[in-house]
């Protein structure tokens, strides 16, 4: 049913998956300590990071495409170069466990969610390093979300919250109490209208960041759900979690469209490509790449 695509360079389990904005690449990074960027075509090798010494939990791209920013547990958050693999700034803001990392949409800012002994989300300039605003409203950051053209960041936590307020301020803080239980993954529909999120009751619940109206409830998975990611036109949402699959439904009615069954273990990390005719997911030491 799938043409899948298995990158194996990982020693451990991955973590953390990115396409590339110009969908040629994929960087992943997990329990080895490196950030491994690679052609999901040709599964070739364009450069390894090792600048961390613990384990990777988040990455993500510049909107530019030039710079990876990657948080591991030991707190750090590195921003690397992808053509040199040398490190542009390292950020110490966090205690522990970098769980969340997420791009302003002009690429000047970064917002870091901190889990275990820190319970921030903490938004820094990505030339100097120097902290703006620290968001302290909620308890063990999970998961952050950079509004696609706006100034606004979504968070999910460990409380069962998600909270969406502006980045460099915090004004305007809005909470959505939709989940029973922790909110692992957070994410805006590329179109910026609506949000979806994620966590331990099994859900992925699509709402408005206005009203905090539910608009779609999914409930198709039977484990805790750890990783959602939207398709390009936003029509689409593909959800990953504990039960080793990936599933995939039209966003606005939680209409099933498909299941991916490869995994053998739970999913930490699902990724739908700029061009939207493919999704990485990652499970176990493994990323694969597959045609929805």
């Amino acid at each position: 049913m799938f043409a899948t695509s298995i990158y194996r360079g990982h020693t451990d389990n991955v973590f953390a998956i990115a396409w590339s904005p110009d969908g040629q690449t994929i960087a992943s990074g997990g329990r080895d300590h490196s950030v491994q960027v690679w052609h999901p075509g040709t599964q070739e090798h364009v450069c390894v990071y090792h600048g961390h010494t613990h384990c990777l939990l988040s990455l993500a791209w510049s909107p530019g495409g030039d710079l990876i920013a990657s948080g591991c547990t030991g707190g750090l958050v590195q921003v690397w170069q992808v053509s040199t693999g040398k490190t542009f700034i390292t950020y110490r803001g966090h205690v522990r466990f970098v769980r969340g990392i997420a791009w302003s949409p002009d690429g000047y800012y970064i917002a870091s969610g901190g889990e275990y002994g820190d319970s921030t989300v903490q938004v820094w300039d990505i030339t100097t390093g120097k902290l703006f605003y620290t968001h302290t409203e909620q308890y063990r950051i999970f998961a952050v979300a950079w509004e696609p053209c706006g100034v606004r960041v979504a968070s999910g936590s460990f409380d069962g919250k998600v909270q969406i307020w502006d980045a460099l301020s915090g004004d305007n803080a809005f909470s959505y109490y939709g989940h029973t239980g922790p909110v692992y993954a957070v994410a805006w529909s590329p179109d910026g209208t609506v949000l979806v999120s994620a966590g331990q009751d099994a859900t992925v619940q699509v709402w408005s960041p206005v009203t905090g109206k539910s608009l779609c409830i999914y409930r198709g998975h039977t484990r805790a759900v750890k990783t959602v990611a939207w398709s390009p036109d936003s029509k689409y949402v593909a959800s990953g979690g504990d039960d080793a699959t990936v599933q995939v439904w039209l966003a606005m009615t939680g209409e099933h469209v498909t299941t991916y069954r490869d995994h053998s273990e739970w999913v930490r990390a699902v990724a739908w490509s700029p061009g939207g005719d493919a999704i990485a997911s990652a499970s176990d030491e493994t990323v694969h790449v597959w045609k929805p």
